[in-house]
């Protein structure tokens, strides 16, 4: 094992066992490398790349932190990795976002207020009948991330919004080069928040379910 990935396991192991807690100031670096047995400059690395991927918060002039380790902070790092996504992925990422994203949409039946039902047929309403691809894409996006959102599962909703980045471009796609695409996805969208407002977890999913799947059996057919 290279020094640097030892040093940090060795620092996992502190937080992971609880030695170090969320918000915990980590001992100075001397104090730090002489207690794990470490190099200081093995330390110095680990240090920077558990800062990379939100793990320490590296504060100049006062120290090092253990973050929150709230999981939206972590999952950021998903979010960056998922940038890299090569085209012949998109599929899997649409296979995975349907797996994930009916669930959490059943969450949100029991759990989503009148308020943000409300907002969410404003939002629609004022897109009209005609919106431009990239009008429906954009509200596409926030829709669904404020039903994920009411599902309550903080880890659910961050791991959906890493994944819609890269299955935004098929969306734009399907909506320019399918025909009828706009409309399909506006009848959808109005079904699944009727199957919120009735409180139907089963239907809630079922729509969303067929809402994914469509865009993910035209762009098969389109590849």
């Amino acid at each position: 094992m290279a020094v640097t990935d030892e040093a940090i396991e060795k620092i996992k192991g502190m937080i992971v066992s609880g030695a170090l807690r969320p918000g915990d100031r980590l001992p100075r670096e001397s104090e730090l490398a002489a207690d794990l047995g470490l190099s200081r400059n093995s330390l110095r690395e680990a240090v920077r790349a558990l800062s990379l991927i939100r793990i320490l918060d590296v504060r100049q002039g006062d120290g090092t932190y253990v973050t929150s380790l709230d999981p939206q902070l972590l999952l950021e790092a998903l979010s960056f990795v998922v940038d890299f996504h090569r085209d012949d992925t998109v599929l899997e990422f649409l296979a995975v976002r349907r797996m994930l994203e009916p669930a959490a949409t059943a969450l949100a039946a029991s759990r989503i207020g009148e308020r943000e039902l409300d907002a969410l047929g404003a939002r629609l309403d004022a897109l009209g009948t005609e919106p431009s691809v990239e009008e429906l894409v954009a509200c596409d996006l926030e829709f669904h991330r404020s039903i994920v959102g009411a599902s309550g599962n903080s880890v659910l909703c961050s791991l959906l919004d890493g994944l819609s980045g890269p299955t935004t471009r098929a969306r734009v796609w399907r909506g320019l080069t399918q025909e009828d695409a706009v409309g399909r996805t506006l009848h959808e969208h109005r079904a699944i928040l009727a199957a919120l407002r009735d409180r139907d977890a089963e239907a809630a999913r079922s729509w969303a379910t067929v809402h994914i799947a469509s865009v993910e059996q035209w762009l098969r057919a389109s590849l």
